[in-house]
């Protein structure tokens, strides 16, 4: 028997955390890449532009638009990005296969110009340098126990802000570390937390 509000079982009978059971698209994404650390500063610009554009809604609903997302902004190559106009981010609002906000719409464009300016490597660097030691943070049991924001995603956003980065307050910086292995939230019970490895690549 897992803790109450803790780690449950699947299909398969392995623990998993919760919502890694809520929706069917949820299991693969659980299951394969939410906590495995990410590297690289176009694969990392793509998970804080979904993550900016999930602000308000459920991850499911980006995640199920995900290949849209990333035919509409070139594969989220940032050079490719950043070289965007005013009339291609007009297109992008016509584009139903993303989530037509123009606010975030911009913010991306804007975010990949920022990650341009830093050089090649310093996006990736920048991001990494603030994950917190893996040791001294407790494996949860349940997700009440699960943080939606840290000091170090505080120092983050207020970090990328100053870097010219949009949409990244302290919730969107915690969730992109959830999302790219800069903290390990799966829950202690879940049959993926220990092939989680945070660190530098």
């Amino acid at each position: 028997m897992g803790v109450e509000g803790g780690a449950k079982p699947g299909p398969d009978g392995a623990l998993r955390c919760p919502w890694g059971l809520s929706a069917e698209d949820y299991v693969a994404y659980h299951d394969g890449e939410w906590g495995r650390p990410v590297h690289g500063d176009d694969a990392l610009y793509e998970r804080l532009c979904l993550e900016a554009f999930q602000s308000g809604l459920s991850w499911l609903t980006i995640l199920r638009r995900r290949e849209g997302f990333r035919a509409a902004f070139a594969g989220f190559r940032i050079e490719k990005v950043a070289a965007f106009t005013a009339a291609d981010e007009e297109r992008l609002l016509g584009d139903p296969g993303i989530i037509r906000n123009r606010a975030k719409i911009s913010a991306t464009v804007a975010n990949a110009k920022a990650a341009l300016s830093l050089g090649e490597g310093a996006l990736d660097s920048l991001i990494w340098s603030y994950a917190p030691d893996a040791e001294r943070r407790p494996a949860p049991r349940t997700h009440d126990e699960i943080p939606a924001v840290t000091p170090e995603s505080t120092a983050l956003a207020k970090e990328l802000k100053k870097r010219g980065f949009r949409f990244v307050g302290p919730t969107t910086a915690y969730a992109l570390m959830q999302a790219c292995g800069l903290v390990n939230d799966h829950l202690a019970d879940c049959w993926a937390r220990d092939e989680m490895r945070p660190g530098p690549g």
